[in-house]
C-alpha cells in the first residue's frame, strides 16, 4: 500500500477567496456569516448564511465558460487552480493517464435549477438554454476539472449529503494508496444559497436565524454556507522524487452507515467511523491531538457527536481539542468537509487550532474542550475530520504531520 501526500490545496468560501485568507480568518476567529443577498431573500424566514460576497464570475472565466458553469462548478475550478498551482504538477503524458478527480456535492447545480424553474414556471417561457443539463448535473465540476487539466484516470462525483466531500476524499485516498492512480484532485463544492436552496432547508426546522453556535448551550440551529475546497492527493514517492512540498499525509479513512433514521444521527455509527479511521491509520487514540468536528450547531448533532468522541477516546477525550469551523464559514453541505480539512492542515503545519466561535455557555452534554471563541497554539501530530450526513452516512479522515 502506497503512502499518500497532500501537495496542493485551494479554496473559495465565505472567509476568503484562497487558502491564506481563509486560514488567517480561522486564526482570528472571524465570522463570515452575514445577511444573504440574492433575489427574493425577503420571502425567506432564514436570511443569513456564509455567502461568498460580491461574486463576479467574469473576473475568473470568459463568457463561453460561464454559459457552461453553474456557480458550484465555478467555485470548484477556482479552488482547483490554487491547489494545482501550489502542487507544481503538470499533467502531461503518463501522469495525465494516471490522474483523476473525485469530488463531493449534495445539490450540484442548484443555482441552475433555481433560475430555470423561474424561467418555466414563473415567467411562463417554453424553452430553456440547451446547456441546462450540463450545468446542473452533479458531475459537472468533476468533468470540467478533468477537461481543464487533461486528467484521464478515475473521475466521478460522490453525493452523500453533508458527508460528500469526506467520502470523495476517502475514495481519492484509497485510489492513490492502492496504486489505481498516481494523483487525484479531490474535495467538494456547494452553492445552495439561492431562494430555492434556502427555502428547502427552512422546511427542516433546523436553521438558525441569527448565528451558528456549535456545542454552546444556547445553540439554535445550523447556518448554510457555500464555496469549495480542492486538494491534490499524490503518491508519496512520486511527490518526494520531484521535490514537492508535502503539506500533510493522509493516513486513514473510514465510512459506515447508521441504518437507523433518515435525519437523526446515531452516536454508535459516528463512533464506528471515528474508531475505524484510527484503526485504518494505525493510530492510537492518544496520538490524536485535534478533531475538526461535524459540529453543525443543532441540538441533536452536537450532543451525539460529543458522545461518540467520548466513547471512542475514553480518558483521552479530556485532553483532546475539538472545534467546529462551521461557526465561521457556515455549513457547506456537500462541500463542507473539504473546507474543514484546511483547518486540519493548519493545525498540523502551523500548530494553530481553529476555534469554535459564538460559544456562549457550556452544555453538560458537550463537555469536551471545544476551543471556544479564540484560536489556540498547540503542537499536534495527527488529526481527524468528521462528517456525519442525513441518511445516517458517516465518513472520517485521518491526517498526520508530514
Amino acid at each position: 500500500m502506497r503512502r499518500v501526500a497532500i501537495t496542493g490545496m485551494g479554496t473559495v468560501n465565505a472567509l476568503g477567496r484562497d487558502v491564506p485568507a481563509t486560514m488567517e480568518a480561522m486564526r482570528e476567529g472571524r465570522c463570515g456569516i452575514g445577511p444573504l443577498e440574492f433575489r427574493d431573500v425577503e420571502r425567506l424566514a432564514i436570511r443569513i448564511g456564509g455567502q461568498v460576497r460580491d461574486w463576479d464570475a467574469e473576473q475568473y472565466f470568459n463568457r463561453q465558460q460561464i454559459v457552461l458553469y453553474d456557480k458550484f462548478t465555478q467555485f470548484t475550478l477556482l479552488a482547483a487552480r490554487e491547489a494545482v498551482e501550489q502542487s507544481g504538477l503538470v499533467f502531461e503524458g503518463e501522469l495525465g493517464l494516471r490522474s483523476g478527480v473525485v469530488l463531493g456535492t449534495a445539490a450540484g447545480g442548484m443555482n441552475t435549477w433555481d433560475e430555470n424553474y423561474r424561467t418555466v414556471y414563473e415567467e411562463g417561457k417554453n424553452r430553456v438554454h440547451p446547456f441546462v443539463v450540463p450545468r446542473l448535473m452533479n458531475n459537472a465540476a468533476a468533468s470540467h476539472l478533468s477537461l481543464e487539466y487533461g486528467l484521464m484516470g478515475p473521475s466521478f462525483t460522490v453525493a452523500t449529503a453533508c458527508a460528500s466531500s469526506n467520502h470523495a476524499m476517502g475514495m481519492a485516498f484509497n485510489m492513490v494508496r492502492s496504486g489505481a492512480a498516481s494523483v487525484m484532485l479531490t474535495g467538494g463544492s456547494e452553492a445552495m444559497l439561492c431562494f430555492g436552496g434556502v427555502k428547502a432547508w427552512e422546511g427542516l426546522r433546523v436553521m438558525s436565524k441569527d448565528a451558528c453556535r456549535p456545542f454552546s448551550a444556547t445553540r439554535n440551529g445550523m447556518v448554510q454556507g457555500e464555496g469549495a475546497g480542492v486538494f491534490v492527493f499524490e503518491d508519496w514517492e512520486h511527490a518526494v522524487a520531484r521535490g514537492a512540498d508535502i503539506l500533510a499525509e493522509v493516513v486513514g479513512f473510514s465510512m459506515c452507515a447508521d441504518a437507523q433514521d433518515i435525519v437523526m444521527p446515531s452516536a454508535i455509527g459516528a463512533e464506528r467511523a471515528i474508531t475505524g479511521a484510527m484503526l485504518d491509520a494505525h493510530l492510537r487514540p492518544e496520538e490524536i491531538g485535534y478533531i475538526n468536528a461535524h459540529g453543525t450547531g443543532t441540538a441533536a448533532n452536537d450532543k451525539t457527536e460529543c458522545a461518540a468522541v467520548a466513547h471512542a477516546f475514553g480518558h483521552h477525550a479530556d485532553r483532546l481539542m475539538i472545534s467546529s469551523t462551521k461557526s465561521m464559514h457556515g455549513h457547506l453541505i456537500g462541500g463542507t468537509g473539504a473546507v474543514e480539512l484546511l483547518a486540519c492542515i493548519m493545525a498540523l503545519r502551523e500548530g494553530v487550532i481553529a476555534p469554535t466561535i459564538g460559544y456562549e455557555e457550556p452544555d453538560p452534554e458537550c463537555a469536551l474542550d471545544v476551543v471556544p471563541n479564540e484560536a489556540r497554539e498547540a503542537k499536534v501530530g495527527a488529526v481527524l475530520s468528521n462528517a456525519f450526513a442525513f441518511g445516517g452516512l458517516n465518513a472520517v479522515i485521518a491526517l498526520r504531520k508530514a
